[in-house]
């Protein structure tokens, strides 16, 4: 089975905050966030699985700072932990303010995704290699978490 390694599989998306991304107090809608999460997600595991995926579980998101309108946002995704056929993908959220430069970590999430078959079967995905200190706690973390979402899953 091949692996790869952290960084073959990192992946980067900014994006200009427009007013179709506000509610009716000026910030940002958490469902735009959450749907660029989804998808920065799905597209950091399929550069790791080499297949397609499907979104499996997304962990709690909290939402420390709003995000305004004119900001851009920038998403970094990276695989944290692999099973057989599932992967744990951490993203962070920044959002920078374009007149000042300052920018804020906004908010963060684990998202699961299984990679899939052409008949919607999982597929084995290749083994992680961490390589860094910050990438083995990473791995390290995300085995607990999947732990623990496998005891939850058991008592259903």
């Amino acid at each position: 089975m091949k692996v790869k390694k952290v960084k073959d599989s990192v992946t980067v998306m900014s994006r200009l905050m427009t007013p179709n991304d506000v509610n009716l107090y000026g910030t940002v809608h958490g469902g735009v966030i959450l749907r660029m999460l989804d998808e920065i997600g799905a597209v950091c595991a399929s550069k790791h699985s080499s297949s397609s995926c499907v979104t499996a579980s997304v962990d709690k998101v909290d939402f420390y700072y709003p995000i305004y309108i004119g900001e851009v946002i920038t998403m970094r995704a990276s695989v944290n932990y692999v099973g057989r056929a599932s992967m744990e993908i951490g993203v962070k959220v920044s959002a920078q303010n374009l007149k000042t430069g300052k920018i804020r970590h906004t908010n963060s999430c684990y998202l699961t995704y299984v990679a899939i078959n052409k008949k919607g079967r999982p597929v084995k995905v290749p083994r992680l290699i961490p390589e860094t200190p910050e990438e083995k706690r990473r791995f390290n973390d995300g085995k607990n978490r999947r732990e623990e979402r496998l005891k939850i899953l058991k008592k259903k």
